[in-house]
């Protein structure tokens, strides 16, 4: 199945794990660019941060075969491979980020908390709709981590 083909699906675990990608990108961008603020918008800063290496290993599942992590981390990961365990922790990681509106309100973080909020929506919908959750192959899904292995 191509990139392509996988969108024209309909399959809205597909636009949340691509929305997720894009969250891995404004999440690290901005955790970056917000850190140097000499205020609590720090702490949110790092908390993005953290989350956009969470993210990164939820949505390319050929990481956790690449990269040397532990049992625990590997167990955790794991966990949310359900469209709606994976809109729990999009919807929590956008609180998170929605939170540091109470440090700052015109932080660019906000931005961060838009985006996790649209990839657990659209988790959230492919949940209710009954779809089934499908790895982009793009992004190392079961035809490429069989292939690693």
């Amino acid at each position: 199945m191509t990139l392509a083909e996988e969108f024209r699906s309909r399959n809205f675990s597909i636009y949340g794990q691509w929305t997720g990608v894009l969250c891995v990108i404004l999440c690290f961008a901005l955790g970056i660019a917000n850190i140097f603020h000499l205020h609590w918008v720090i702490l949110f800063s790092v908390l993005c941060l953290i989350s956009s290496f969470i993210i990164l290993f939820i949505e390319v599942p050929l990481l956790l075969r690449i990269c040397p992590t532990s049992a625990g981390f590997d167990a955790f990961i794991r966990r949310f491979e359900t469209n709606y365990m994976r809109a729990a922790i999009y919807a929590v990681l956008s609180i998170v980020q929605f939170l540091s509106m109470v440090t700052r309100f015109y932080t660019s973080l906000i931005a961060a908390a838009v985006f996790l909020m649209i990839a657990a929506i659209f988790y959230a919908l492919a949940g209710v709709k009954g779809q089934a959750f499908i790895n982009s192959k793009t992004l190392g899904g079961q035809g490429v981590a069989q292939m690693i292995v």
